[in-house]
């Protein structure tokens, strides 16, 4: 969306572009302490911090990576990611150990595959892959990111935003991309490496604190909610083939019976899954299937709480081509999350809407005495002249 302000005179002096998250946010959190920060190398020493990490009901995961280059058949030249270091952060204490130095990690496996111990995570899909190729496999864990995801919107989510919002704090990112299989490390890439574990343990309790029904939502366990077995590949991601080819293989083992079992299958799943990402990716399903019979069981989440859910919602309507659904779509283009926004555009767009504009917001008073409305979004690729007429109307003229 964007804002046009107007001087008294009627003369539009500048169009300022809003974007991103547009909705209410907590007063800033006080900055959190800094911890007793240890660095550990020996096996003895990881023995040690296990010890202390097994005592904690939380602890805050981080990893830093070093590139490894590799030639492939043909002289190609490829690349991955290896774990040089993983920080533990708990109340007061952080752990950064060396695992470079250290070839058994396997202690560890006593802290992150308990599941009486919550792992948090910021961004755990490459920390969690890293880990498991060291035999660290995380049972209990909040994604921090997805979380924060589902409230403010994928360009609100990263850690140094989140931090921000949380505690007015600006994250110095300058080490990210640095070497970390140096050795010895100075104190300072140390320091920056123990601070991304903590602060992640302080946005845990920030988002506790104010939207716990998010992390609620975002619990990851080792027993997700139970769906149809062709379903679940596609919740994970894992799928290797398409939906038409995975039901048509599942008509070949009997797994499912007809046509009718396919959409009581996804109906089903709709209604017992409860992680944001897994409901979004079985929409993403339902519009490639074209289920245009699960429409009522859709609609209703372009109300859900979690801004992914709301837009995925609104991509499937689309995607379906449910022409009845636009006036639900609608009020999603003032939805206070950008991506919610942007979804629900792209939704009428498909459904006919060639000029999709928010509602009109009331005028208001600006401090220096300019009028100011919500005219349309950002990328609106309307005519110029079209704004400018209906604003003219709007002030009487």
């Amino acid at each position: 969306m964007y804002c046009t302000r107007v001087q008294k005179s009627g003369i539009v002096t500048s169009r300022v572009m809003l974007s991103g998250y547009l909705g209410p946010t907590p007063l800033t959190g006080k900055p959190p302490m800094k911890a007793e920060r240890t660095w550990v190398d020996r096996p003895e020493q990881l023995l040690d911090a296990v010890d202390i990490l097994k005592q904690a009901k939380v602890v805050a995961v981080d990893a830093e990576f070093s590139q490894v280059r590799s030639r492939a058949q043909g002289d190609v030249q490829t690349s991955s990611h290896r774990m040089a270091l993983l920080q533990l952060a708990i109340e007061g204490r952080c752990f950064v150990v060396d695992t470079l130095r250290l070839s058994d990690l396997s202690p560890l496996a006593a802290v992150v595959a308990d599941p009486a111990i919550v792992v948090l995570l910021h961004g755990a899909g490459a920390d969690m892959r890293v880990m498991a190729e060291r035999g660290l496999a995380v049972v209990h864990y909040y994604d921090l990111e997805a979380t924060s995801r589902s409230i403010f919107g994928q360009n609100e989510s990263s850690l140094a935003a989140m931090l921000h919002r949380a505690f007015n704090i600006r994250l110095d990112k300058s080490l990210q991309r640095t070497d970390w299989a140096r050795r010895p490390l100075p104190p300072a890439m140390v320091a920056y490496a123990a601070r991304d574990a903590e602060m992640t343990l302080a946005l845990y309790h920030w988002l506790d604190q104010y939207y716990a029904w998010a992390l609620r939502l975002h619990e990851n366990t080792s027993q997700p909610e139970p769906v149809a077995a062709w379903i679940e590949p596609f919740l994970r991601g894992t799928a290797i083939v398409s939906p038409e080819v995975a039901v048509a293989v599942a008509k070949a083992q009997g797994t499912i019976l007809d046509d009718a079992q396919i959409s009581a299958d996804c109906r089903a799943a709709l209604a017992i899954l409860i992680h944001p990402m897994r409901r979004n990716r079985l929409l993403r399903l339902i519009a490639d299937l074209s289920l245009v019979q699960l429409v009522p069981d859709i609609e209703p989440l372009l109300q859900a709480l979690t801004a992914d859910e709301r837009a995925a919602s609104a991509r499937a309507l689309g995607r379906l081509g449910v022409k009845q659904a636009k006036p639900l779509i609608q009020p999603l283009l003032q939805d206070p999350v950008q991506d919610v926004r942007k979804a629900a555009q792209t939704a009428l767009r498909s459904l006919g809407d060639k000029e999709v504009r928010p509602p009109t917001l009331p005028a208001t008073r600006l401090a220096d005495g300019a009028c100011s409305w919500s005219v349309g979004e950002a990328n609106d690729a309307g005519n110029d002249n079209d704004w400018k007429a209906r604003l003219r109307a709007m002030m009487g003229e």
